[in-house]
């Protein structure tokens, strides 16, 4: 009795000789080998491009419709918002005329050194020079212009005393020791200076005997003035005497 794999391969051998001769005589592979070998033509390929091309999912272009209110503006897409359109500009300016703000600012910076170095050497050194002030006309309604004044104080004073007129004698005294403080020693007495502001304002412009000479007159005019003292006639004369020598000019 023959096996089971003897059988089977005995089977397969029949098989194969009886479908060989069919697959020898039937043409169809070779047909469809030799029309598959053949190319295209022109018309099949313009055919095949237009194809292609009426196809929107190959098109480079795709139109894309939206809804959106009637009369509303189409926004670009690179715009900035509306509010923030003065801050790009105000930005942009910036930029562009940074190197020009940097200048003024150093030029700016510069002068307000110069005027604090300035400042700053003129109270370190302050100027020697006395400082003019307008000369009043009158001081207590006393008036103290020189040409309102005789050129000899001195001796019209004492022509006055010897007249009898005391009072006229004592303020053409006092009248001339204001003008020559103001006029000649430039000494800041103003329209409105007491007898006290006058020989404080003395202490450092004049000489001490030029001091002693007008507080000594000051003196004599207050109690004659103000207390109703009359000088005595020799006291009155030395004052006449020395008037021109301390306050007139050299």
């Amino acid at each position: 009795m023959l096996s089971r794999n003897s059988a089977f391969r005995s089977f397969a051998v029949v098989v194969l000789l009886l479908v060989t001769p069919l697959l020898l005589v039937t043409p169809w592979p070779l047909c469809a080998a030799e029309s598959s070998s053949r190319a295209p033509d022109n018309s099949q390929i313009a055919r095949a491009i237009n194809t292609v091309k009426a196809d929107p999912n190959l098109a480079t272009e795709r139109t894309i419709r939206t809804l959106r209110w009637a009369g509303e503006s189409q926004p670009r897409p690179n715009d900035a918002p509306t509010s923030l359109g003065w801050l790009m500009q105000l930005i942009g300016w910036f930029a562009q005329s940074a190197r020009v703000l940097v200048w003024v600012a150093v030029a700016i910076l510069a002068g307000l050194l110069a005027i604090y170095l300035v400042r700053l050497i003129r109270s370190r050194h302050p100027s020697n020079k006395v400082k003019r002030v307008t000369a009043p006309t009158h001081v207590q309604d006393l008036d103290i212009r020189p040409e309102s004044l005789p050129d000899n104080i001195g001796a019209a004073a004492r022509k006055l005393w010897d007249s009898g007129e005391h009072r006229a004698a004592l303020s053409l005294l006092y009248r001339g020791v204001l003008s020559r403080l103001v006029h000649v020693h430039n000494v800041p007495i103003r329209d409105s200076s007491t007898e006290g502001d006058c020989l404080r304002l003395t202490a450092t412009r004049l000489r001490e005997e030029q001091k002693t000479y007008v507080a000594l007159l000051i003196q004599v005019w207050q109690h004659a003035v103000y207390g109703g003292q009359k000088p005595e006639t020799a006291s009155l004369y030395t004052l006449c005497d020395g008037f021109a020598l301390a306050l007139d000019p050299a």
